[in-house]
């Protein structure tokens, strides 16, 4: 039987990243991974001809440039012309909300009628920036207690700032701190990605989702990776690679043994069933598949709640606001997310309804990076759908009926009707969408989650890693500080092998 230092089960980009890390330190690690490719939901496809895509994850915010350089990754992850656009419809006229570039007071002055909610704005960034700056390099620190994080928040930012994310839910805070409805929407929306609650919720589980959107990196500035999210995994692997981690692929993990001390690991390559030893096992994968593997019952899983929709374009479509579509479409465009749009949005999926007026954002990437398609004129563009829970879709043609009310809300800002724009190959729209249970499916996440459960606070005690079982530590999103394309979490599992806390 073979023996490794480390088995990593799994081989999403967390899981890449522990293996390089570990491998770079001289440790033996193998990666096992189901599918045919490594990278889990951090890779680019090709749904349509002339095209590589990031069919699932699409944009990189936490990734730090520590770990960037740490394993020599080159990569070009660039940032946007424009944050964000919000078409709006008021008194019969549309207009929009533009975040970004010399415009940007104009535009708030536009929309809510002076220059104050702009100041409030600038006043509430900087306050996050300073927040950010404080905490994001304790991500790939051993965890802070509370308290020690609060006194670096406060010092840094004001006992405001610690309140308005750690302590309050955000609904208070958005009331509190804003006055116009559109622009608490807009903040609003990264306490919802892939978080299926109300902006009121006394577990503040937005808040958290908010906390990780804001400090990326220290500037929560979300970027474009060059080439699609496949350069991003390609990078990965063969950092990996090099070191002299193996990587096993087609080879789905049937079990793992371990007592603390020693540990097994069997995998199916084939038709043959193979066993492995191991010092440590990290685990690449959720909470209630690793349950699974352990022979444990699996715990329940946070439902995922959210709508992927990739399209291919011909041409961008002109909007009714006048507003220039290589403006609107070159940060995130904001479709119905106004505060109260969202918080009816929730109630009505809570219920068990597809939202009359689906909630979500849309993003050009060609407008950054057209490396991706093969045509000189062609644009992508993706919807990231909120409120989206996983149960909607077990009524038949639920997909295809949010889809079309997505595309039906869309239209009622555009003067070309998205339809119009769609490249159609022998008469079919290049259209695809991804539901909770297609990434259940494909990507054997749990209920579709794409945290793989709920987000959780940066402050505690250890790496954030550690299981029940002293040589089984997590190497994915369900680790404390996990989420998002950030290899935090596999960054975090290689450092609680090579320097221990206890």
């Amino acid at each position: 039987m073979d023996a490794y230092d480390v088995v990593v089960v799994g081989g999403g980009h967390n899981a890449l990243v522990a293996a390089a890390y570990l491998a770079r330190a001289g440790r033996s690690v193998l990666v096992v991974e189901r599918l045919g490719h490594v990278g889990g939901a951090a890779v680019s496809a090709s749904p349509f001809p002339g095209v590589r895509l990031s069919r699932y994850s699409y944009l990189v915010s936490l990734l730090p440039d520590r770990i960037v350089a740490d394993l020599g990754l080159r990569l070009d992850l660039r940032s946007r012309a424009v944050s964000s656009y919000t078409p709006i419809e008021r008194g019969g006229k549309h207009a929009g909300l533009l975040v970004g570039g010399a415009d940007t007071a104009e535009s708030f002055r536009a929309v809510t009628g002076s220059d104050k909610e702009y100041g409030r704005w600038r006043e509430f960034y900087a306050s996050m920036a300073r927040l950010a700056e404080v905490v994001a390099p304790t991500m790939l620190e051993p965890l802070p207690s509370r308290d020690a994080l609060r006194e670096l928040v406060v010092a840094a930012a004001g006992p405001d700032a610690w309140r308005w994310v750690f302590e309050q839910p955000l609904a208070e805070t958005l009331q509190e701190v804003f006055t116009d409805d559109v622009v608490r929407g807009v903040v609003a929306t990264d306490g919802l990605i892939g978080t299926h609650t109300s902006l009121a919720d006394p577990d503040l589980a937005a808040n958290r989702c908010f906390l990780y959107h804001v400090i990326g990196n220290g500037t929560g500035d979300w970027r474009v990776p060059v080439g699609g999210m496949g350069a991003v995994t390609s990078e990965l692997a063969g950092a990996a690679r090099s070191s002299g981690a193996r990587l096993v692929t087609d080879a789905e993990v049937t079990s793992i043994a371990a007592d603390g001390v020693t540990a097994e690991v069997v995998y199916r390559s084939g038709n043959e069933e193979i066993t492995v030893g191991a010092r440590h096992v990290l685990s690449g994968v959720a909470p209630a598949v690793l349950d699974r593997l352990l022979g444990r019952l699996p715990r329940p899983s946070a439902p995922g709640a959210q709508l992927k929709i990739n399209l291919l374009l011909d041409r961008l479509p002109r909007l009714r606001s006048g507003v220039r579509p290589e403006e609107a479409f070159a940060g995130t465009l904001h479709l119905d997310e106004s505060y109260v749009d969202l918080e009816i949005a929730y109630r009505e999926s809570a219920a068990g309804h597809l939202p009359e007026r689906p909630p979500g954002e849309m993003y050009c990437h060609t407008l950054t990076d057209r490396s991706i398609v093969d045509s000189p004129t062609a644009h992508t563009l993706t919807l990231f759908g909120l409120h989206a829970p996983d149960t909607l879709f077990d009524a038949p043609g639920a997909k295809e009926e949010l889809v079309a009310r997505y595309l039906a809300g869309l239209n009622r800002y555009l003067l070309d009707p998205i339809e119009s724009c769609l490249t159609t190959i022998d008469g079919v729209p290049c259209l695809e969408a991804r539901t909770p249970r297609d990434l259940e499916t494909e990507l054997a996440m749990p209920r579709g989650n794409i945290f793989h459960g709920p987000l959780t606070w940066p402050h505690g005690t250890g790496w954030g890693v550690e299981t029940d079982i002293p040589n089984l530590h997590q190497a994915a999103s369900s680790a404390q500080r996990g989420g998002g394309v950030s290899g935090i979490a596999g960054h975090n599992a290689a450092m609680s092998l090579l320097h221990p806390t206890s």
